[in-house]
């Protein structure tokens, strides 16, 4: 496929209803990240319920004829517990909320949050805090009883004579284990070194940290243009049938994240890069006056969506369809 052409469709129009475009190619500017952004880690807290077995696991090296450390036995304390499986579910939803809401900056986990999601993010991670109160509750109410059944029926939940009663933690214990805890921290600028370490070394940390700062840009760009790619092609995928076959399923969700897409690009787009923001505006003009039912009931539209977003897939560096 050729690369997405936005001129023709900026002098053809994207709109099926003769609306104005609700993205109207607003103006972007290249802000410091520094001012425009801030760090954030979030780090959730859980109880694996998992213990290492160290005695079946030397049983089984030697019933194996194997050497120390080449395997070892780790058992699942709680059997099939719907209460801590809903919260280890509960736990991983947020994980997924905040990497939809910020930006990679290290490996260890630190994230980029802008500035003017800060409010909106503390807000609703300040709320998720709440909410895991109200599911560790949940679980905590029916521990004890599930540990008692666990003693009753270890044979038929798989622990057999490997349960010991003193590998469980107390609730106390248990409710420390879970938490998620939040810090906000300012983006470091390459000129802001307040130790005196002298020139020679003040000059190499500075280099040293302009090379990781590009790093860490680069690294931005590449998060976005990820996803781009996972939230178009979701749509693309439930887009692709023709009339008389048998209708996909295309959900409101997919549809809305499309389009949430086109202003969150802008507002992730902290260095103002000129490839994301071409990517924003062709997505901008695709979507335009679309709707999800219009997309459902309108073969020709759809198909022709369709080929459009292809095409935008097809522009992405380092992506091919």
């Amino acid at each position: 496929m050729s690369v997405f052409n936005l001129n023709s469709l900026l002098n053809t129009g994207a709109n099926t209803n003769g609306a104005s475009n609700t993205h109207n190619m607003k103006p972007i500017s290249a802000p410091s990240i520094a001012s425009a952004a801030m760090l954030v880690e979030v780090v959730i807290k859980r109880w694996s319920a998992q213990k290492r077995d160290k005695d079946a696991t030397a049983r089984m090296l030697q019933q194996n004829n194997a050497t120390k450390g080449a395997a070892k036995v780790d058992k699942y304390l709680m059997g099939e517990c719907p209460e801590l499986k809903e919260l280890n579910s509960f736990l991983n939803s947020v994980r997924t909320f905040v990497y939809s809401a910020t930006l990679p900056w290290t490996d260890t986990g630190i994230r980029l949050l802008t500035t003017t999601h800060h409010a909106k993010f503390h807000e609703r991670i300040t709320a998720l805090q709440q909410e895991l109160n109200k599911h560790l509750d949940a679980f905590l109410d029916v521990y004890e009883w599930r540990l008692n059944e666990v003693e009753a029926q270890r044979a038929d939940l798989g622990l057999g004579a490997m349960f010991r009663r003193d590998d469980y933690p107390t609730p106390d214990e248990v409710r420390s284990k879970f938490a998620i805890k939040v810090t906000y921290m300012p983006v470091p600028e390459a000129g802001d070194w307040r130790v005196d370490i002298g020139t020679e070394g003040s000059n190499a940390l500075k280099e040293h940290y302009e090379n990781y700062f590009t790093s860490r840009e680069e690294l931005l760009r590449q998060d976005i243009y990820k996803k781009f790619a996972e939230k178009v092609e979701r749509l693309i995928n439930s887009m692709d049938w023709t009339q008389g076959e048998k209708a996909k399923r295309m959900y409101n969700t997919t549809f809305d994240a499309v389009h949430e897409l086109i202003d969150t690009m802008q507002d992730f787009n902290l260095t103002g890069d000129a490839g994301i923001e071409t990517l924003r505006q062709q997505l901008a003009a695709v979507m335009d006056g679309v709707t999800l039912d219009a997309l459902k009931n309108d073969h020709a539209l759809r198909a022709e969506k369709k080929r459009q977003l292809e095409n935008t897939i097809n522009s992405l560096p380092g992506l091919h369809w």
